[in-house]
């Protein structure tokens, strides 16, 4: 009996016999052979272009996403572009549901269930950086994970929540244009890269998922506005999950209406089991709210601006918020008010403390043509991402540190020394 036979739930084989039929033998077969490692480029940092130009590893080309690829290597997480934003480690299947959404510049956007990031991120770049994404995850853990792949990758008007989507449906009914919904589903597209979807599988746990996935489905739908654009996803294979739960919904929705239906099979691409289905909502129902009434503070204001214009080539775009802790953010465009857990809202930008403004990591990482950098060589950029201190015989003062000229964060020039400002809970 081969090694595959053994690790998976005899349950799950009779399943997939039974759905694949005479295709069986080889779906079973992609179990001996390990699962297909792939990157997205990060399009608001650099041109895919570009990136193929400098990339340290053999690429070759997903064949349903322009800006992902498959890579070989290890490690490819701790290279230095990888802090600085320019890709995300993503698994090839798992880059379709965003493309398919058809997200563009200025629009209303929502990933409803967006941890770790790989979706809401790749949905950011299809908008480059005009309109307003908000990434939600109900999970507060796993929010945080997003909120930092949301900063890594230089993301200006984004806003991650962490709230039930029941109720972010009642503070934003008929408000998006689009809305992925990539749900909690039962993993057996992962069985091969992970281990815990393997070892949580049973066929109660298929039943427990669409039930889970019938209810963040209704929020959606009361959240997509008129004309509006609806995918729903899931990395699993079971019908129950996936075209029952799409023939569900448009009976439980008459002005839904089904545009397509893919689904990817590891015995017939390279990557692992995807499934994807693509609704349009009719009408003309579209909710605008008072957009979000931002706090003024103008010593604050002041004091960003002036740094701004010293370290930077151009003014400051947006409309700065400053928190009663001090902090200070650039709100995305078009931002209603909302009254859920929030860990971030458009770009945080620095700090005021009544006297003195300290610079934010997210500021160094999102925002390009910097007048103050130090660039570093490759073997001084692990010095840096440790957050060891560095010299350089430069004026006192702020500067971006860059690889190549993207940045990797802030450090603090003091008399020839380099006070290393990376954050803390990002040093390796």
């Amino acid at each position: 009996m081969s090694k595959a036979m053994i690790e998976l739930p005899i349950e799950f084989i009779q399943r997939m016999k039974e759905r694949l039929g005479s295709d069986f033998p080889a779906f079973f077969k992609t179990y001996e052979t390990p699962p297909a490692k792939g990157l997205r480029v990060n399009t608001l940092k650099i041109s895919v272009q570009e990136f193929l130009k400098i990339s340290p590893f053999p690429l070759t080309p997903v064949p349903w996403e322009p800006t992902a690829f498959y890579y070989e290597g290890e490690r490819v997480g701790a290279h230095p572009y990888h802090a600085a934003g320019l890709f995300y480690c993503q698994e090839p299947s798992a880059t379709l549901p965003a493309g398919l959404l058809q997200a563009k510049e200025g629009e209303r956007v929502l990933d409803l269930c967006a941890a770790p990031g790989g979706k809401a991120t790749q949905l950011a770049a299809a908008m480059n950086g005009e309109g307003l994404l908000i990434a939600n995850e109900y999970d507060f853990t796993r929010a945080r994970i997003l909120s930092e792949n949301i900063e890594r990758l230089g993301i200006k008007n984004a806003v991650v929540t962490s709230c039930d989507p029941a109720r972010l449906a009642s503070f934003l009914p008929a408000f998006f244009d689009k809305i992925l919904v990539d749900a909690p589903c039962s993993g057996e597209g992962m069985f091969k890269k992970e281990e815990a979807a393997l070892l949580h599988w049973s066929e109660a746990n298929v039943r427990g998922c669409a039930a889970r996935q019938k209810n963040i489905l209704d929020s959606a739908v009361a959240m997509l506005c008129g004309g509006g654009r609806l995918v729903y996803s899931t990395c699993t294979f079971s019908a129950e999950e996936n075209e029952e739960q799409a023939q569900a919904l448009l009976a439980r929705y008459k002005e839904l209406s089904l545009v397509e239906t893919r689904r990817l099979y590891p015995h017939e691409v390279r990557g692992e089991g995807q499934f994807a289905a693509v609704f349009v909502k009719s009408g003309e129902e579209r909710y605008s709210p008072k957009p979000f009434a931002a706090t003024k503070n103008g010593a604050a204001e002041k004091a960003f601006s002036a740094f701004f214009r010293e370290v930077y080539e151009r003014a400051p775009q947006g409309t700065l918020h400053t928190l009663a802790d001090g902090r200070m953010l650039l709100l995305p465009e078009g931002l209603p008010p909302l009254a859920v857990t929030t860990l971030r809202t458009g770009l945080e930008v620095g700090s005021w403390d009544g006297k003195i403004f300290k610079p934010a990591h997210a500021l160094a990482i999102a925002e390009t043509g910097a007048l103050k950098k130090i660039q570093l060589k490759k073997e001084e950029c692990g010095e840096y991402l440790r957050g060891e201190l560095l010299y350089q015989n430069v004026e006192n003062g702020w500067y971006v540190v860059c690889v190549d000229g993207f940045p990797l964060g802030w450090a603090k020039a003091v008399n020839g020394a380099l006070k290393n400002h990376y954050p803390k809970y990002l040093r390796r």
